[in-house]
C-alpha cells in the first residue's frame, strides 16, 4: 500500500518525462519492487536535466548587473562599511537559497512591515520558486540621514519558478540601514538591516547603454515591499 502511494506521487514528474518513454521504464522498475524513493529521485534527476539552464544576463547587458570598475579589496571590508552592508545582502540571499527563510527575515529591520512579518506569511513570498538565487553587485558609498546612514545595494535575482520550472531573473536593489554610533546606541542597531528592496533604479551618472537597465517588471514575492523609512 504505501509503495502504491509513492507510485501515484511519482505521476507528476512521469508526465515530464513521457516524451520518450522514461516513464514506463519507471514503473517497470516499481512493478519489480525497486525503492520508490531511488526511483523518484532518478526520474526527478532526468526531469530536471530537460529544463532550461539557469543563466542570467552577464554584468553590463540587459537586465545583468551594472558594472563595478573598481573592485573590492577583501582587506578593507568592515563590518560597518557599505562593503560590510553587501555582505549582509550576499548572506540573505544565501539564506533564501537555503530556504532558511526565519533566518532570512532576521536581516530585516525589526520594527519594519517585513521584519515584523509572521514566520509563515514571510515563508510564503517564496513559494512560487523552487530555486532561488542572487548576484550581489557593488554598493553605494554610505548616506547619512536623522543618525543614521544608509547604503543601496544592486541584486540580479534568479531562480527557477515552482509551477513550469522556467528560469526567472530580475533585477532589484536593497536599501540597509544602520544607526550611527552615537550615545544611547545598541550594538543590535549599528548593524545592517534591510529597509527595503525594491525595483533597481540606475544611478543619475551611469553610462553606457544599458548598464544593467531593462523594463521594469512587477515586484515579485522574493522583495520586500516595506517603504524606505527616514
Amino acid at each position: 500500500m504505501r509503495v502504491g502511494m509513492k507510485a501515484a506521487m511519482l505521476l507528476p514528474l512521469l508526465l515530464v518525462a513521457a516524451c520518450d518513454g522514461r516513464e514506463e521504464s519507471a514503473i517497470d522498475n516499481l512493478a519489480n519492487g525497486a525503492n520508490a524513493a531511488q526511483v523518484e529521485n532518478n526520474v526527478r534527476a532526468e526531469a530536471m536535466a530537460l529544463m532550461e539552464p539557469l543563466n542570467p544576463p552577464a554584468p553590463g547587458t540587459p537586465g545583468g548587473l551594472p558594472v563595478d570598475p573598481e573592485p573590492i579589496v577583501e582587506g578593507s571590508i568592515t563590518p560597518d562599511s557599505p562593503q560590510g552592508a553587501a555582505q549582509v545582502v550576499q548572506g540573505y540571499y544565501g539564506l533564501l537559497e537555503e530556504k532558511r527563510f526565519v533566518d532570512a527575515q532576521d536581516l530585516w529591520a525589526p520594527e519594519g512591515a517585513i521584519g515584523s512579518q509572521d514566520d509563515a506569511h514571510f515563508a510564503a513570498r517564496f513559494r512560487g520558486f523552487s530555486e532561488i538565487h542572487a548576484n550581489i553587485g557593488a554598493p553605494s558609498d554610505a548616506e547619512g540621514a536623522a543618525g543614521s546612514s544608509y547604503v543601496t545595494v544592486p541584486v540580479q535575482v534568479y531562480g527557477r519558478i515552482a509551477a513550469n520550472g522556467k528560469p526567472w531573473h530580475v533585477l532589484r536593489q536593497v536599501v540597509l540601514r544602520r544607526v550611527n554610533d552615537v550615545p544611547g546606541s545598541s550594538a543590535e542597531d549599528r548593524r545592517w538591516h534591510i529597509e527595503s528592496i525594491g525595483a533597481y533604479v540606475p544611478p543619475a551618472d551611469a553610462t553606457g547603454a544599458d548598464n544593467g537597465a531593462e523594463p521594469a517588471k512587477a515586484i515579485s514575492m522574493t522583495d520586500g515591499m516595506a517603504n524606505r523609512r527616514h
